[in-house]
């Protein structure tokens, strides 16, 4: 073997090896990867999960066309780690949380499921659901702060992460003012999950969104207004003077 062949066979050796550890670390990577974002969501796979949906306002069992485009978001964070979902009514789920992972989209006025979470989960979360236009309409109280709706200029949206222990599957909520601010939730989701469990890693969390000029921009464009966690899970405290019943 001459010395040309001899460094042509060494420097192809050389390419594979390198190709392959190139290959295993990549792997290594995603793998890696994939086993955080299924933490986060508490999707190992071939488990199954939840997609608990609304129905529009005014309608027989529809869902708003933007918590559609709200689940298409989910589903793909979903099969990405994965799991599969089963998508229920929510007057018709009627069981606990923590056994398996679930995504619960709407307000209180459209998803009786919703009012229960807010009602156990996050006592701190007060929301005006009266039928009659107002500027109360749809307006939030969480603490001692209040957040009303100036509809397609600045929209609010509960995004919330909530588990009943450390071995209970969380609880996604996307509580919005209006149907797009709940797709602007999933979306928010979708991009800032691994940032948001790099801070948060499995515990809980209640962020609190504001969807700016959504008759512009669509569920685009979202600002985070604060971490509201703490306010929301402490129950509201009756105001003073109030005579007890």
């Amino acid at each position: 073997m001459t010395d040309d062949v001899r460094n042509i066979v060494l420097g192809v050796v050389a390419a594979g090896v390198t190709a392959s550890l190139g290959w295993i670390f990549r792997t290594y990577l995603w793998r890696r990867a994939l086993r955080r974002k299924q933490a986060f969501f508490g999707l190992p796979g071939h488990s199954e999960c939840l997609l608990v949906v609304n129905r529009e306002a005014g309608g027989d069992g529809a869902v708003h066309r933007y918590d559609v485009f709200a689940l298409l978001e989910l589903s793909a964070l979903i099969k990405d780690c994965g799991a599969h979902a089963r998508i229920v009514q929510h007057d018709a789920t009627q069981q606990g949380f923590g056994e398996r992972t679930e995504f619960c989209l709407g307000g209180p006025a459209s998803n009786r499921r919703m009012t229960a979470h807010l009602q156990t989960l996050l006592p701190g979360v007060t929301i005006n659901t009266q039928s009659e236009p107002g500027p109360d309409r749809g307006a939030y109280e969480i603490g001692s702060e209040r957040y009303a709706a100036e509809p397609g200029v600045a929209e609010y949206v509960l995004l919330a992460r909530l588990t009943a222990g450390e071995e209970a599957r969380p609880v996604f909520l996307f509580c919005g003012q209006r149907a797009i601010t709940n797709q602007a939730a999933s979306r928010y989701l979708a991009r800032h999950h691994e940032k948001l469990a790099r801070k948060y890693g499995g515990g809980s969390f209640c962020l609190l969104l504001k969807v700016v000029n959504s008759q512009a921009y669509g569920p685009d464009v979202v600002e985070l207004v604060a971490d509201v966690t703490r306010a929301a899970q402490q129950p509201r405290q009756a105001p003073q003077g109030a005579d007890a019943a």
